[in-house]
């Protein structure tokens, strides 16, 4: 019985993603999802309150999905650089199949007032990913790896803003590749400027 009532939530899910990538939050038609889903609307409301809570779902999952993918990814590196590297490389993984997900994540970081659902709490979940980040550079900062000239806030937006950087043009422009190879690239580029000179 639950794993039937879990694969109804995601239809609801995947329905609701594809209506809200393709036509905004208010242009969505609740409607529309439960006829995708082949539910009906009592179970939609039995598992999201309202068309503002299913959207907030499909919001949070992207970014849980990014944090946990990055805490995942910096387990398997022993420096700094290896860290970035596997982050980097996880978050262009899940990319490849998540596109309108994470589009819809970047979409709603940018939207008018007027496009988002009264009271959409947007913020929290990014801010808590990128003080994973920052935590990451702090350590190093404190280790004397990194360039002392920086605070560790600059150096997280640094690299914070490279990475979104990079998802947002693949977003734009798909065949611009996204892989390990790019990923070393991009952490060697943050890293020339922030490391600490040798002397």
């Amino acid at each position: 019985m639950v794993k039937r009532e879990m694969a109804a939530r995601q239809r609801i899910l995947d329905a609701a993603l594809k209506q809200f990538a393709h036509c905004g939050y208010a242009g969505a038609s609740v409607q529309a999802i439960v006829d995708a889903a082949k539910v009906t609307k009592p179970t939609l409301y039995y598992y999201f309150a309202n068309k503002a809570a299913l959207y907030q779902a499909l919001v949070d999952s992207a970014h849980d999905e990014r944090f946990r993918l990055m805490q995942s990814a910096a387990e398997k590196g022993a420096t700094l650089e290896a860290k970035l590297v596997e982050i980097l490389n996880s978050l262009f993984d899940f990319l490849k199949g998540h596109r309108e997900l994470i589009r819809l994540a970047f979409a709603t970081a940018f939207a008018s007032p007027g496009e988002l659902p009264d009271k959409m709490n947007y913020l929290k979940k990014p801010q808590r990913n990128f003080a994973f980040i920052h935590t990451l550079i702090k350590r190093e900062l404190a280790n004397g790896g990194l360039n002392r000239r920086f605070k560790s806030k600059e150096l997280a937006f640094g690299f914070h803003g490279m990475m979104n950087f990079y998802i947002m043009a693949h977003l734009v422009l798909p065949n611009c590749p996204l892989n390990r190879k790019m990923a070393e690239g991009i952490v060697e580029l943050f890293l020339a400027g922030a490391k600490k000179k040798k002397q």
